[in-house]
């Protein structure tokens, strides 16, 4: 029997048959009739046996017909059907996606941007007063979304006026929204205008938008060109399997480390020092293990020193680097040291000079780590692919 299921495809055709028409039965033997419920059954034993005695194909399709009649006949059609169908495959393909979500690949976006130069967060940039800018058409548009991940936001003036007043910062699902409302001469009432975005900060900080702005006809309110922090793909399987290595890139919940504010984000950040070790930062900003200078020579480390150790630190450098005395920071001169506990981590941004890390809020536990960076996917630039180190 077991032979005959995989050599022919007319007798598995006949046991998917037999299987879904047992369980259309057993779903209704509570509003069948006797009658209904004793023809069905007949009918379905008769195609089991044929099955399971070597029946030929032309006596498999013979039955088939006789059950998928008997079964027309007795059973009781489902009201939409159709409709029926496409939710459970549709059900079902949330139920695969989650589970791949929960257990392999996990989609991030980068909010940030602690890890420049490796991963981009989001970037902004003020237009108004740029005189060579010249707003693409729409197809211009769409591509720079599609492949850069580059939006742009223009809202140009109808009349003379001042922006009087603006709104608070609104999380509307995946997306932020902001109001300013604008005064224009001769109208008695203020006009709302609606940003929606992605920065988690007010505009007045990224988009150059002072409060009580004057602008005149045919001027940008509001002009300015947001660049979308890259999405990624996090390998969730991985660290089933081994532990995490110095110098990935990983992701980690930031729930019940004390000194982060919001408990419900995910964080990414580069590992720095493994268990038991001992981080300092020398004089010449590289990082010590036990130490030891972490330099080029160290795997996943072979482009985040090039900086110059002479010169002054500036946002985007390497990791090493150290915020120049701020007083949050655990290493502050190069005899302050950080000792990592059993089954915890310390992590740096590659941008280190404006990074939030473990200087400033300690160590990760081992048991808050996700995965590790595995693939960017949007947008599509240098960092594209397995690009990101």
């Amino acid at each position: 029997m077991k032979l005959r299921w995989f050599l022919s495809g007319t007798v598995r055709q006949a046991t998917d048959m037999c299987k879904h028409v047992e369980k259309l039965l057993n779903a209704q033997r509570d509003i069948l009739s006797a009658q209904a419920i004793e023809a069905v059954g007949l009918v379905l034993r008769e195609t089991e046996a044929a099955i399971d005695s070597g029946a030929d194909k032309a006596e498999l399709r013979k039955r088939m017909d006789d059950l998928e009649k008997a079964a027309n006949k007795w059973i009781k059609p489902y009201p939409n059907a159709e409709w029926r169908e496409n939710i459970e495959v549709f059900l079902v393909a949330i139920v695969v996606a989650m589970g791949i979500r929960t257990f392999f690949l996990q989609p991030f976006k980068i909010p940030t941007g602690s890890m420049q130069p490796t991963l981009f967060g989001v970037i902004e940039r003020d237009l108004r007063f740029d005189p060579n800018f010249k707003m693409p058409g729409l197809l211009g548009r769409i591509y720079d979304v599609a492949v850069h991940g580059r939006i742009y936001h223009n809202i140009i003036a109808p009349a003379d006026g001042q922006v009087t007043r603006m709104g608070p910062l609104q999380h509307v699902f995946f997306i932020n929204k902001q109001t300013l409302w604008v005064q224009y001469d001769g109208q008695p009432q203020e006009v709302p205008i609606t940003i929606w975005c992605g920065p988690d900060d007010h505009l007045e900080h990224w988009a150059g938008l002072d409060m009580q702005a004057v602008f005149h006809k045919g001027e940008p309110i509001v002009r300015f060109e947001e660049t979308t922090g890259d999405h990624l793909f996090v390998d969730r399987i991985s660290y089933n399997f081994r532990h995490p290595e110095r110098g990935e890139i990983v992701v980690f919940k930031t729930k019940g480390i004390e000194g982060i504010p919001n408990q419900n984000e995910f964080y990414i950040k580069r590992l720095i020092g493994l268990p038991d070790e001992t981080i300092s930062i020398g004089e010449d900003r590289h990082v010590r293990i036990d130490g030891r200078r972490l330099d080029a020579s160290t795997p996943h480390f072979e482009n985040l020193y090039g900086f110059d150790p002479n010169g002054r630190p500036r946002d985007s450098e390497y990791s090493g680097h150290v915020l120049e005395q701020d007083p949050r920071s655990s290493l502050k001169t190069p005899d302050d040291t950080i000792k990592i506990p059993d089954h915890s981590y310390v992590v740096f941004g590659d941008n280190t000079v404006n990074s939030l890390d473990s200087r400033y809020w300690g160590t990760v536990p081992e048991q808050n780590v996700i995965g590790k960076s595995f693939f960017v996917y949007w947008p599509i630039s240098y960092r594209f692919g397995w690009g990101q180190r």
